[in-house]
């Protein structure tokens, strides 16, 4: 294993440190935890909470901040947070409108979130949760039950935290995210694994002329693997199994071309190329498209496409303004 780390036992600490360091104006670092705060605590308005493990940076952390998330938790690497952790976040950006949890579809994150929001409710705070399951992939995999929750989650934080900067009352903030979460679709492929730090070698192996198709962000297995295909007819059948899960037909979306850490922007624009060209051909206007690193796998070379339909609402959401380390709108 090369990696530019100093030792496998301090790389989350260190990480945040550092993520703190580079943009203190948006950020503080709770002590005693791995836990990111707005460095100007929002008063008034609904705060949200969110996180996982480590190794999906810039997710969830560099998304903290003005219209998107009060606070982001950082379990060890591909690790969910602990509850008392996440206790320490909920308390600290705690207001009088109460606090919405952002929650993956793993079972680790599920129950050590809603064990932090039972002990956070017995000191007055009010929590509610939703909990993203975006991943059309598999159902039932490693780490879950149902659905993954993978890069469509940052669409919940977009509109969710854009909904909570208008006043909002809790009800509607949920309400707004569970919007999103039933609008929203992911799938993703890979061509090569990601290394852990802690582990040394690579999750899993594929041979050179192998993909793995509908991965997890984890490195979970998808549906199945083939040998490797051109970007268009891998786009293609993504696209065909997000596109025959919710009627699309006639919609306006957002549509995010998501890379998993080691995939070049180039590789990401021609896949985005024809997922336009698809979208355009079947009648499916593309509003907003954001390409790059979104959520990642720690240094994975692959990629997930994510289609959001939009109603006036989302729309205007999704467009709001928004100031964090990783997406500025």
């Amino acid at each position: 294993m090369k990696k530019f780390i100093n030792s496998v036992e301090t790389v989350e600490d260190e990480m945040i440190q550092g993520l703190v360091k580079a943009y203190p104006k948006y950020l503080k670092k709770i002590d005693g935890h791995n836990v990111i705060v707005r460095a100007n605590k929002k008063e008034g308005k609904v705060a949200l909470i969110s996180g996982g493990g480590s190794g999906h940076e810039p997710a969830h952390a560099g998304y903290v901040g003005e219209g998107m998330l009060d606070a982001a938790v950082a379990g060890a690497v591909y690790t969910s947070p602990a509850s008392d952790a996440i206790l320490e976040g909920i308390k600290a950006i705690a207001t009088d409108k109460g606090v919405l949890m952002v929650i993956k579809n793993y079972t680790g994150d599920v129950m050590n979130f809603e064990m932090a929001a039972e002990m956070a409710e017995m000191e007055g705070i009010k929590v509610k949760q939703v909990v993203v399951n975006d991943d059309v992939a598999v159902k039932d995999s490693l780490y879950t039950v149902g659905r993954r929750g993978v890069a469509g989650t940052v669409f919940v934080h977009k509109i969710a935290g854009a909904m909570a900067e208008t006043g909002a009352d809790l009800d509607e903030v949920q309400a707004v995210a569970q919007k999103v979460i039933d609008n929203v679709r992911t799938m993703g492929a890979a061509s090569l694994p990601s290394t852990i730090p802690a582990s040394g070698k690579p999750g899993f192996e594929l041979a050179e002329d192998e993909m793995e198709v509908g991965i997890g962000i984890h490195g979970e297995p998808g549906t199945h693997r083939e040998k490797m295909m051109t970007a268009n007819e891998i786009t293609d059948h993504i696209l065909e199994k997000i596109l025959a899960d919710i009627d699309y037909s006639g919609s306006e979306v957002a549509v995010m071309v998501n890379g998993s850490g080691s995939t070049p922007l180039m590789e990401l624009y021609i896949i985005n190329n024809r997922v336009a060209d698809v979208l355009a051909e079947k009648g499916i206007k593309v509003v907003d498209t954001y390409v790059g690193e979104y959520m990642t796998s720690i240094d994975m070379a692959g990629f997930s496409i994510s289609v959001l339909k939009l109603d006036d609402q989302l729309k205007e959401l999704l467009a709001a303004k928004a100031d964090t380390p990783a997406i500025k709108a």
